[in-house]
């Protein structure tokens, strides 16, 4: 073969070889333009989504806290929470320093944390913005930077209703109070929807709702803020004056047993977030904190001796000389008062008295009565913390164990529970269930009703109670009378224990007003612990809280007068 023969071949063979390998990269190509749309079609698309489709969540408002009018008292308001994408926002030192200061944080601190969540897609910034800030922060166009839909608990009342309500915490999660109790009816479900985000992650079309959110259910409480509000400011007053450690007041209604105010001191704002660290300022004392109730026990101790057969309310008892050994220990009365019937026991608050009973009719009688009214137990209102006190049983008594139950030493209480025991007096020996929801009427006549206490001895002790605050009758509690009102009561001094004992300077204040006593409506508690100065007795401490705040009530509730001045009376007939 010649020579241009053979280069004439070679330039054929390459020339076949180039067309031939174009060949087989427009064959690969076909293929895989054909594996593309045919094959990985599927796989592709859904990939494609996962990136462009989002399911993005919707948030579930929480349910309304109200009083039994309607009155807000917990409510959830739209905010918006600020979050950064650390992998897409990254190393940009200049815009995370904008937006730091933008709002408000350190920059410093925001970069380090970025830094340390790099392999993160969600990293929160800034939590619970107004809805306007958070506009005006994603305004600043950083890349990465986003906003989320969320609710902020409010609490319009603050202070007031604070240990009642409780709160919740930054997760909208109810951390105290009913927002924690009934955390389950008031947390909503949150619900999802999918959506188109562009690179920036903004929404451009939303596609479909997956599941739709449910809101929580709403609760009606039992309360009436504007008693709410007056026993608060009453209670504050009297615990500033005396500076004393704490104080609660409870106002129940007889006919219902609906929880009408509850208050405390000192109390909290569940805006602050700074101070709901301090537990003891969280604590709803009027149930969670225990007490020796003392001279209110008497009562019972009245219908124990009145059950027995053994007393009626004119049974002289000898109280001289005013004080009695017992085991070697002193029981006293503040004075001697001689010679006693049962009524003036109670009138005068005493001690001796009420040993003398409890000695004849054994302590079992008078804790028998304590265990009916509901000392002891938990009062069933589902309230966290809630205490049922101490109701001591012994196999056998002591004299001395026999004497101090009798006037109020050797058991605990809550103020709650010792409204309640009072209220089956009110009430016609009648026990009912505590309540701090608002009960509609059907559920009110569905109450649970138990006789514990026999009709006419209830009245003849509610009489007695009467005597207390009346001072032709030489009664404790002058303080507590309300104008126009006739008002049953108790009051109560009792030494605080302390590292050694009682101590003998320290004392807890309490008094317990049933109004108006021809037909009580409320039942209300107050105690002073440990209060300042120169008066330390209940009827010169509790006593004057109770009346101010019995006397608004009866205005509030319209409750009708039933201790007019005779010519008031005459007028209104003939009106």
């Amino acid at each position: 073969m010649s020579g241009a023969k053979l280069a004439s071949f070679k330039e054929q063979w390459r020339l076949v070889l180039v067309l031939f390998l174009m060949f087989l990269c427009v064959l690969a190509i076909g293929w895989k333009v054909s594996a593309l749309h045919i094959v990985e079609r599927d796989f592709l698309q859904s990939q494609g989504d996962i990136r462009t489709i989002r399911t993005v969540p919707l948030v579930a408002n929480r349910g309304l806290i109200s009083d039994r009018n309607g009155e807000p008292l917990a409510v959830s308001s739209p905010v918006k929470s600020i979050w950064v994408n650390p992998q897409e926002i990254g190393a940009q030192h200049s815009e995370i320093e904008r937006l730091a200061m933008e709002l408000g944080l350190d920059s410093d601190s925001l970069l380090a944390s970025i830094e340390r969540n790099t392999r993160q897609e969600f990293l929160y910034v800034k939590r619970r913005q107004a809805p306007a800030e958070a506009e005006r922060i994603l305004a600043l166009d950083i890349d990465g930077v986003y906003e989320q839909q969320e609710y902020q608990r409010f609490y319009p009342q603050g202070e007031v209703a604070a240990h009642l309500v409780g709160f919740s915490n930054v997760d909208d999660v109810g951390q105290e109070g009913l927002e924690l109790s009934y955390e389950k009816w008031l947390k909503g479900v949150p619900g999802r929807r999918q959506v188109i985000k562009d690179r920036r992650g903004h929404i451009i079309e939303e596609l479909n709702t997956i599941q739709t959110a449910q809101p929580g259910k709403n609760l009606e409480l039992s309360i009436d803020f504007r008693l709410q509000n007056l026993a608060y400011k009453e209670l504050k007053a009297e615990f500033v004056t005396r500076r004393a450690k704490s104080a609660s007041i409870v106002v129940l209604d007889v006919d219902t047993g609906e929880v009408l105010a509850m208050a405390n001191q000192p109390s909290y704002n569940p805006h602050n977030r700074e101070n709901l660290n301090d537990f003891s300022v969280l604590r709803n004392r009027a149930i969670t904190d225990v007490f020796e109730p003392g001279s209110p026990i008497k009562a019972f101790t009245v219908v124990a001796a009145l059950e027995s057969g053994l007393y009626t309310p004119d049974t002289v008892i000898e109280t001289s000389p005013g004080w009695m050994m017992v085991n070697g220990n002193e029981v006293k009365d503040i004075v001697n008062y001689g010679t006693l019937d049962l009524t003036r026991v109670i009138t005068k608050s005493s001690n001796i008295g009420a040993t003398k009973i409890a000695f004849e009719i054994g302590p079992d009688a008078i804790r028998n009565v304590l265990e009916r009214v509901g000392m002891g137990q938990v009062s069933g209102t589902a309230f966290p913390g809630e205490q049922g006190g101490v109701l001591p049983s012994h196999r056998s008594w002591s004299r001395i164990e026999t004497a101090t139950f009798s006037f109020g030493y050797g058991l605990s209480t809550t103020a709650l529970q010792l409204a309640q025991a009072y209220s089956v007096i009110a009430d016609d020996g009648i026990r009912k269930p505590v309540s701090l929801l608002k009960l509609d009427d059907a559920s009110v006549q569905s109450l649970h009703r138990e006789q514990v206490i026999d009709k006419t001895i209830s009245h003849q002790v509610l009489a007695m109670l009467e005597t207390v605050v009346d001072p032709k009758r030489g009664g404790s509690a002058r303080d507590a009378r309300v104008p126009f009102y006739k008002v049953a009561g108790k009051t109560g001094t009792v030494h605080v224990v302390g590292e050694y004992g009682y101590e003998e300077n320290l004392h807890n204040s309490l008094f317990v007003g049933l109004v108006p006593a021809s037909d009580p409506k409320l039942v209300i508690v107050v105690i002073v612990y440990e209060p300042k100065g120169d008066e330390h007795y209940g009827g010169q401490v509790a006593a004057p809280v109770f009346s101010r705040v019995a006397s608004g009530a009866m205005r509030i509730l319209n409750i009708a007068p039933d201790n007019l001045p005779e010519d008031a009376s005459k007028e209104l007939s003939l009106l």
